[in-house]
Parts: structure tokens; C-alpha cells; sequence
């Protein structure tokens, strides 16, 4: 077992200040004027801060690095901010497992893991998210036999609402483990993480340039023959770009500085933003810069450790709706989101993102009992949305979708009970373990009920 103290004993005494004004998230859309911050540098601070609030007649939410769009961590109570509850608390190589501190960003797990030669199995396509942040939401990336984020914790530390600090695994508190795993802050407030780790390994990358037609034909043999699989379809084209992730005995072949800066930098942020921006000022422009956007990507292939193949840098802000739908739903669900664009006056600038996960048994993950697939529809930040989104929702929902808990919908408790065969059970266990509501904002009473 190794246990890294660095970041524990360089912490200073956390801070309770009245809020000095406006929080906003990543994409600027949700914004929130809570009554006042916290920033604990300790679980007993953080129970304290839970504690005032309570007497106060507030209400509590943690919000990590605001990479929501919907308002899941928006409060006019008291924002808890975990910006001093990072690090790892400790590896154990023999049970194969890593704990974290919950406000540590995905991005420093990443790299303490390839320190100590260890990775997770599957990772989503960022990494700015704090890990309570992730795993709450439901974060996933692409896999046939993994994906999200959740799906890899093995305990966690939950503080409830009565001032509890509860130990849970699948044998400690297991419904409550169950559950939390996606709980989307409505339990109480995650404190540290526990994940199941494996030696750092190789993948590689297979990126080539695709028709759309042929992906769709092909879905069920490409997902089944790949590791991790996922495409981008560039509406107004009949063009798609492909990424095949598959694990390899090396040796190692990065991507080169230059053509790393070029593609991923220069193409996908740099030159995607200037043309986002002229879409947004001349909408007219965008099928012609969609076709010219699917063809700048060329074919490529690469190796390397699991979170330099997973992730990307994301710089261009975007509002994003994404809805999982069962996984064999997922060419006609495309084909009538095609149909929907072609027929209608959208100018859709950005490409549609399309992966997959296996099922799994957390009571709220989209993928809960169902293989699934998932569709992901983005617009530059500022394009007015709610045409599209729309559009697309309705297609979705038709499809039994159910939409990232951090991400645009509708979707409402009702709607809920619907698609998820175990919603009751997670608002039995809410009604337990926070009667009062403390942890509730006006997003989770819509998603979850009063």
C-alpha cells in the first residue's frame, strides 16, 4: 500500500466567506448567486459547513469545476467549492485499488496514476472534472466492455445530511453504494473515491475519415470488434471521422509534437473556434464550413499510455445535449436525426459524437441494464440552441433516451420513472437519507420530485 501525503499536509485552514457574487459554469449558461461559499480543507470543515447551513435554513451543493451545463450544481444556498479536497489518499496494489480525495480534477488523477505505472480502465474525452463531479453525473467514455467512470468505483466516502460519514462498498452500505455511484449530489456530499486500477497499458488509436452510410451499416461490427470505438458525423455532410481504440503490446508511437499541435491544437481548437465564430455570424457559411471540416482531418494511427488516448484538449465552449439510447436503436436514431437537419432550416456547426457503454447496475447511469449507445449534439457557445435540441430531444425520447444528468434536456421525475426500471429505488433511498431536502435545488426537485 502507498499513501501520498503531499497534498494533505500542505493544506491550509479552509474559508467561509459570503458569496462576493455570480457563479457560473464552464459554458456560461447556468449561472447561481449562493448566499455563501465554503471551501473546506477537511472532512470535519466540510461537516461544519453541512451543519451551519442546516441550522440557517440553507441549502448545500458542491460544485466542482462547473463543467455542467445543466444546473445540477447551481445553489442560492451554500456553494461548497472542493478545491482543498485533492489528492490521493492511498494505493493498494494488492486489492488493485486507488482512493482519492473527491475534489481532485481527473486530470491530476491521471497523472499520479502513470507515476505510480497505474491507469484506469476507460476515461471520458476530458479531464478538468473534479472526480465527485464525474462520477455524480454519470461521465463515460466509449467501450464494449467498459465506460464510464462510475462503473470503476469500487467504495466511496459519502458525509449525509445528518452529519454521518458513511463507508460505502458493495459490502458496506451496499444500496447506498449502489446508488451513489450516479447520485447527482442528492444523497449528500461525496468526500473521496476509491476506483479499481490496473497497470498503466498501451492502446492504439486508429483514426481514418469515414461516410456516414458505411458507419451505420457497419455499427454493430465495429462496436463488437473494437475495444472502444466512437465517430463524429459532421451535419450538412454525409462524412463522419472514426477512432478505434484497441489495447497493444507496443512498442510505443506517440504523435509527434508537430502533427499533435497540428491536429489537435491548431484544426480541432484554433481553427475550429474562428470558424464557429463566423458560423455564429453568418449562419449561411456553416454547410459549406461542415464539408470543409470533415475532410481537414486526415487518417492517423498512434500508441500510447490509456489518458493520452482517451482525452483530448477542449477549448472552444459549447452547450451539449447528449441522451443514451438502447445500443441496437442507435443507426435509426441517427438516420432520423440526418433527416431532421437535412429538412430543416438548422445550421448545425458542430459534429454529433456517437459512443457506446455495456450495461450497467447503478440505479441512475444511463446505461443502467441496457447496453447503450450514445448521441451527443453540440453548439458554440452563444448560437441559440433550443431549436435543435429540441428537434433532436424529441427524437431521443422517442427511443426511450435518457439524457447525461450534465447535459441539456427536458426530462422530467415523471419521464424518469418511465426509463429507469430502478428511479423508485433511488428516491426511496433520497427520502432516507435527506428528508428535508438540504442537498435539493430547483434542477434536482424537477428530475428527481419534491
Amino acid at each position: 500500500m502507498i499513501t501520498d501525503h503531499r497534498e494533505r499536509s500542505a493544506r491550509t485552514r479552509g474559508t467561509v466567506t459570503p458569496a462576493s457574487g455570480t457563479w457560473r459554469n464552464w459554458a456560461g449558461n447556468i449561472t447561481a448567486r449562493p448566499a455563501r461559499e465554503v471551501t473546506p480543507a477537511s472532512v470535519e470543515e466540510l461537516a461544519a459547513a453541512i451543519r451551519g447551513a442546516a441550522e440557517d435554513g440553507l441549502t448545500v451543493k458542491a460544485a466542482g469545476t462547473g463543467h455542467s451545463f445543466t444546473a445540477v450544481s447551481a445553489t442560492g444556498g451554500v456553494l461548497i467549492r472542493p478545491g482543498l479536497l485533492t489528492g490521493v489518499r492511498h494505493i493498494d496494489r494488492v486489492a488493485g485499488t486507488v482512493t482519492v480525495e473527491a475534489g481532485t480534477p481527473l486530470k491530476r488523477l491521471n497523472q499520479a496514476l502513470a507515476r505510480e505505472g497505474l491507469s484506469l480502465t476507460n476515461m471520458g474525452d476530458i479531464v478538468e472534472q473534479t472526480v465527485a463531479g464525474a462520477t455524480s453525473t454519470g461521465t463515460h467514455g466509449t467501450g464494449r466492455d467498459s465506460a464510464s467512470v462510475s462503473a470503476q468505483i469500487r467504495g466511496l466516502e459519502l458525509l449525509t445530511a445528518d452529519g454521518t460519514l458513511l463507508t460505502c462498498s458493495a459490502e458496506e452500505h451496499p444500496e447506498i453504494f449502489a446508488a451513489a455511484r450516479v447520485g447527482l449530489g442528492a444523497l449528500g456530499v461525496i468526500t473521496a473515491v476509491t476506483f479499481a486500477v490496473e497497470p498503466v497499458f498501451l492502446l492504439t488509436a486508429r483514426e481514418e475519415p469515414m461516410p456516414l452510410d458505411r458507419v451505420l451499416t457497419e455499427f454493430t461490427r465495429l462496436t463488437t470488434e473494437n475495444e472502444h470505438f466512437e465517430f463524429y458525423w459532421f451535419p450538412h455532410t454525409g462524412n463522419c471521422n472514426t477512432k478505434r481504440n484497441n489495447r497493444s503490446q507496443g512498442p510505443a508511437s506517440p504523435v509527434s509534437p508537430l502533427s499533435g499541435w497540428f491536429d489537435d491544437e491548431f484544426l480541432s481548437n484554433g481553427l475550429f473556434q474562428a470558424v464557429n465564430s463566423l458560423g455564429r455570424t453568418v449562419p449561411a457559411t456553416i454547410p459549406a464550413i461542415a464539408r470543409l471540416s470533415s475532410r481537414a482531418l486526415s487518417a492517423r494511427t498512434y500508441t500510447d499510455v490509456p489518458h493520452k488516448v482517451f482525452t483530448s484538449p477542449r477549448r472552444v465552449r459549447f452547450v451539449e445535449m447528449e441522451y443514451a439510447v438502447p445500443r441496437e436503436a442507435l443507426p435509426a436514431v441517427l438516420r432520423e436525426l440526418r433527416t431532421t437537419v437535412e429538412r430543416s432550416r438548422l445550421r448545425v456547426s458542430f459534429p454529433v459524437e456517437v459512443r457506446t457503454a455495456p450495461a450497467d447496475d447503478i440505479p441512475l447511469s444511463t446505461a443502467s441494464g441496457r447496453d447503450s449507445a450514445y448521441i451527443a449534439i453540440h453548439l458554440y457557445r452563444g448560437t441559440p440552441c433550443r431549436e435543435y435540441f429540441t428537434a433532436a430531444e424529441q427524437i431521443f425520447t422517442a427511443h426511450e433516451g435518457r439524457p447525461h444528468w450534465g447535459k441539456l434536456h427536458t426530462g422530467d421525475a415523471e419521464y424518469f420513472s418511465e426509463v429507469y426500471p430502478r428511479f423508485g429505488e433511488f428516491t426511496a433511498l433520497r427520502d432516507r437519507l435527506d428528508p428535508d431536502r438540504l442537498f435539493a435545488n430547483p434542477y434536482l426537485r424537477r428530475v428527481l420530485g419534491d
